[in-house]
């Protein structure tokens, strides 16, 4: 039976994870913790790490969980960069991850996002319930007939794209992969420019990696339809966000909406309400009006979580046997 240190572990990833793993022997180790390199010994005599978004997984963790006796690395996400694939490749870390999971879920957010942000539905509910029933202030857009860029038309890309378009929106994406499935929506790939220089929206569905760090930066940036607004549901470093507020001060980015945060993993998934946040630059996003945050909750659904759980396990299932996995993750691609 695999022995599986879980680390990052939320009550809801114990619940999930503990009812898919009814009937399969894999023995599942619960820790809070992050896994950094202090944190890695609890690995010791583990035969897997299974890990998350903000966890360490550089050359020097890796390096100490092989000494330990782990053998692979499941990752119950999508994304990977956080892993220091060739290190985990020249130790002999087998890695998987968890492609594509409820993209709905993540689409549907991206929705939430954009609808409170354009109709300042989270500022009406304060003041209702304070008695002040004043519009001023709440003015929003009709999305109908308005321009939306879809910056990465993958699994979420796509779904997100169907609901622009029962909206009336038009479509235009930005991919070095095209989809046939965002141009059977009538969607047009464009450049990138372009599609900075004619969207009202642009939603950002792309991984991070050396390509796509600060893709967003000064320069993308000064390119914007003055007034557009930015929605992030993918990952915190796509956005170079000095350079965002430096948009925002200028009127030149008309509101940003982000359920993920460039330097996240000190503040996310943690309850940090008795005390003093000292990220100046993330507590200088929170003071403007039409900027909204969400702690990277777009995945949480219970069909997403389900899904999580259960390939998340079977990929344990098929490293801790030597067998084939269909979503391991090599530097190959």
């Amino acid at each position: 039976m695999p022995r599986v240190a879980v680390f990052s572990a939320q009550p809801y990833d114990r619940r999930f994870f503990t009812e898919a793993c009814a009937g399969r022997d894999i023995d599942l180790q619960f820790h809070e913790v992050t896994l950094t390199p202090d944190s890695a010994v609890l690995a010791q005599g583990a035969d897997g790490v299974c890990a998350f978004v903000n966890d360490h997984l550089d050359a020097e963790v890796l390096t100490a969980l092989a000494g330990f006796g782990v053998r692979f690395i499941a990752m119950r996400c999508a994304g990977f960069n956080n892993v220091d694939l060739a290190a985990a490749e020249r130790l002999g870390l087998a890695v998987a991850r968890v492609p594509a999971y409820s993209p709905e879920a993540v689409a549907e957010h991206a929705l939430a996002l954009l609808l409170t942000l354009n109709r300042r539905t989270h500022r009406a509910f304060n003041r209702v319930r304070e008695g002040n029933f004043m519009l001023e202030g709440l003015l929003g857009m009709t999305l109908a007939g308005k321009t939306v860029g879809l910056i990465g038309t993958g699994r979420i890309g796509i779904a997100t794209a169907r609901i622009f378009r029962g909206f009336g929106c038009r479509l235009l994406g930005e991919d070095r992969y095209p989809n046939d499935a965002f141009q059977a929506l009538d969607g047009e790939y464009v450049s990138r420019e372009r599609l900075l220089a004619e969207s009202d929206v642009i939603s950002l569905h792309c991984p991070l990696n050396d390509d796509t760090r600060y893709l967003i930066d000064e320069q993308a940036l000064s390119l914007l339809k003055p007034g557009a607004m930015l929605i992030n549901t993918s990952r915190g470093g796509l956005i170079d966000t000095r350079a965002a507020i430096a948009a925002l001060k200028t009127r030149r980015l008309g509101g940003l909406a982000i359920d993920v945060y460039e330097q996240e993993t000190s503040l996310f998934f943690r309850d940090h309400s008795g005390d003093i946040i000292d990220d100046d630059v993330f507590q200088r996003l929170t003071t403007f009006p039409n900027v909204l945050i969400t702690g990277h909750q777009g995945f949480f659904t219970v069909e997403a979580l389900t899904e999580i759980a259960e390939v998340t396990l079977a990929n344990i299932d098929a490293m801790s046997r030597g067998l084939p996995c269909a979503n391991r993750v090599t530097q190959e691609g």
